[in-house]
């Protein structure tokens, strides 16, 4: 109950402030404060119901791929990737940091206070980078399984923390400069000319 509270009166005070940026077309802070708000509001929100199905929902795909070349296999029910090796078997829990609800959320709440596209553009392209961060994330979990299952299981924390992470960043960030920065400048204005008017785009 407190904490419903307490989410009320973050919710007032952050439409005030962003009705105020609106009014006073401080358009920075209004991104910000607006992308800021809208995480944590989701977050607290969401957090609790959405992660456990997120979780069997990345483990049951990533099982989809590793059943598929016998590398490892999926226990959808308790989240877990069970890996053969060399060593003996491994077992690989899908937790909170694996599914990629951050994220997500991230991303829907940037692109919500993005004004270069509109309003149904946001839509398509928040579903499409919810769909992008969860194969970026079956990638990921592939990626350590393979490197577990070939390489025994003193390579896990190199698979996990590393290579893992490194593959997961690595495509979000790819996808966030095609998703902000290569539009942005493809609809900007230098003087009469125009970038996404221009030859070949």
């Amino acid at each position: 109950m407190r904490s419903s509270v307490l989410l009320l009166g973050f919710f007032v005070i952050w439409v005030y402030l962003l009705t105020v940026f609106k009014r006073k077309k401080l358009n920075f802070f209004f991104f910000l404060v607006g992308s800021i708000g809208m995480f944590l509001l989701l977050f607290f929100s969401l957090q609790p119901i959405a992660t456990p199905y997120l979780s069997q929902l990345v483990c049951w795909l990533a099982g989809v791929v590793g059943n598929l070349f016998g590398i490892f296999k999926a226990y959808t029910s308790y989240s877990i990737l069970f890996i053969e090796n060399q060593n003996g078997p491994v077992s690989l829990y899908v937790d909170f940091e694996c599914a990629g609800l951050i994220e997500m959320l991230v991303f829907i709440s940037l692109i919500t206070f993005f004004d270069v596209y509109t309003v149904k553009q946001k839509i398509l392209v928040s579903l499409k980078g919810i769909l992008w961060i969860m194969f970026a994330n079956v990638v990921r979990l592939f990626s350590i399984c393979c490197i577990i299952h070939f390489f025994g299981n003193e390579s896990y924390y190199l698979a996990h923390t590393i290579v893992g992470r490194l593959v997961f960043y690595g495509m979000t960030i790819w996808f966030y400069f095609y998703t902000f920065t290569k539009a942005q400048i493809l609809k900007q204005k230098v003087g009469e000319f125009d970038y996404a008017a221009s030859p070949g785009k």
